[in-house]
């Protein structure tokens, strides 16, 4: 039998959104602290926190500001002490952290594929001429105009209940998920297909949980050393040192995905006009070591077969 030990002073304030799924990661974050430091539930308080892109569902996030709308409200708690660490979801998180704020431990990486969501359609393929897809994701427009450029592509926000009401609703035929999100949320229920990162590659550090903390708080970092996922870890550092050199943000459609196989990484990227009319794909293969050395590369070989203007709105 564990032995449970006593709780700190005061217990440690987990600050997270207040989105299903952001509270289910949250939870997650609880669970492995609980069972690598040996404490109980109490030893631990969710702080949900209010943020700007969860409060504006009825624009793209281009137009109000970027990634950083689901992190800013959350980041200013931590630096002011309201709450100890802060848990993400990695492919919202810009690619630079304030100052005093470092992110470095990540848990066990879920499904990375994107999921083809339709209550009556199965696939891509069985779209009509000219269907109604829906999705806020630039990244996922740009890789479905690019293979079919037929189709009328609408915005879709807002978090995974409120999409699949839009398309209950008949807003759209179809829409994409992560994958990651419906395993975490066990909605076993709705109609969802995988689809393989070879045809739809994810989003840079999609099915990835994040923690962040205070650069100076050493108790802190000492208790998440315990549940960091090293592999993750190396995963991440490739893809987000290539989102970096690319500039990414929610203005630019960009994919990429690294793999481990024993101590190698393999790092696959793509960058796309906004309007899919083009897509330039390439990757890199070496020891996990040369990880974000090997990011930096395959951005600036992408970068360079793109040229000036290839990110330009048309």
């Amino acid at each position: 039998m564990t032995m449970i030990l006593p709780c700190p002073a005061s217990p440690l304030k987990i600050g997270t959104r207040g989105s299903p799924l952001a509270l289910a990661q949250a939870y997650e974050t609880r669970s492995r602290l609980m069972q690598a430091l040996e404490l109980a539930e109490e030893c631990f308080a969710i702080v949900v926190i209010k943020v700007t892109g969860d409060a504006i569902q009825d624009r793209p996030l281009k137009d109000i500001g970027g990634k950083g709308l689901f992190t800013r409200e959350i980041e200013e708690d931590l630096l002011s002490g309201k709450i100890d660490i802060a848990v993400h979801s990695m492919k919202d998180m810009p690619t630079i952290q304030p100052e005093g704020l470092l992110l470095d431990t990540y848990l066990p990486r879920e499904d990375v594929r994107d999921a083809f969501i339709s209550p009556s359609l199965s696939a891509l393929a069985d779209l009509a001429q000219g269907a109604v897809v829906g999705t806020s994701s630039l990244r996922r427009k740009a890789q479905l105009l690019n293979r079919r450029p037929d189709l009328n592509v609408v915005e879709f926000r807002g978090n995974v209940q409120t999409r699949l009401k839009k398309l209950a609703d008949g807003v759209a035929e179809c829409t994409f998920l992560a994958s990651a999100g419906l395993n975490r949320l066990n909605m076993d229920d709705v109609p969802a297909t995988p689809i393989n990162a070879e045809d739809m590659l994810p989003a840079v550090a999609q099915g990835a949980i994040g923690i962040e903390r205070r650069a100076d708080d050493a108790s802190v970092a000492e208790m998440l050393s315990k549940i960091h996922h090293t592999p993750t870890g190396h995963q991440l550092a490739a893809e987000r040192a290539f989102l970096l050199h690319l500039d990414g943000s929610c203005e630019t459609p960009i994919a990429g995905l690294a793999t481990l196989d024993g101590d190698q990484l393999f790092l696959r990227g793509e960058v796309l006009r906004p309007d899919g009319s083009e897509a330039i794909k390439g990757e890199k293969r070496g020891p996990i070591a040369d990880g974000p050395a090997m990011g930096i590369a395959l951005a600036q070989e992408l970068l360079g077969r793109a040229g000036d203007g290839f990110f330009d709105w048309h």
